[in-house]
C-alpha cells in the first residue's frame, strides 16, 4: 500500500525556457510528478511526505503557490531543500511517499 515516488523534475526534454518564471517550472513538475502518483494507483492526496529541491530558494513563494493548488485535503509533510544545481537545467526536483487506503 505504500508507493515510493522517485524525483522528477521540471527539466530534461521540457526544460525551462530562457526567462521563464518559476510558476511555469513548478506548474510542470507538479505535473510531472502528479503523473508518476497517478499511475502508481494513488492520488495526490494519498501523499504522506514530499521533498522538494530547489536551485532558487527565491521561487519558494511561487513554488508554494502551485503545489498547493493539487491537493484538497491536508498536505502531506514537506521539506523544500535549495540546492545549486538538478539535472537537466531544472529548477526544482520533487519525491515523495504515499500510503494508499
Amino acid at each position: 500500500k505504500t508507493l515510493y515516488i522517485s524525483g522528477t523534475t521540471d527539466g530534461g526534454t521540457a526544460a525551462a525556457k530562457p526567462g521563464e518564471g518559476p510558476d511555469a517550472s513548478a506548474t510542470r513538475v507538479m505535473e510531472n510528478f502528479k503523473k508518476l502518483v497517478e499511475t502508481g494507483g494513488a492520488t495526490m492526496d494519498d501523499l504522506v511526505q514530499v521533498t522538494i529541491f530547489c536551485t532558487d530558494l527565491s521561487y519558494y513563494n511561487a513554488f508554494n503557490a502551485v503545489y498547493r493548488s493539487y491537493f484538497k485535503g491536508p498536505l502531506p509533510s514537506r521539506a523544500f531543500i535549495g540546492t545549486s544545481q538538478l539535472l537537466g537545467a531544472a529548477h526544482f526536483e520533487v519525491m515523495g511517499i504515499a500510503v494508499k487506503p
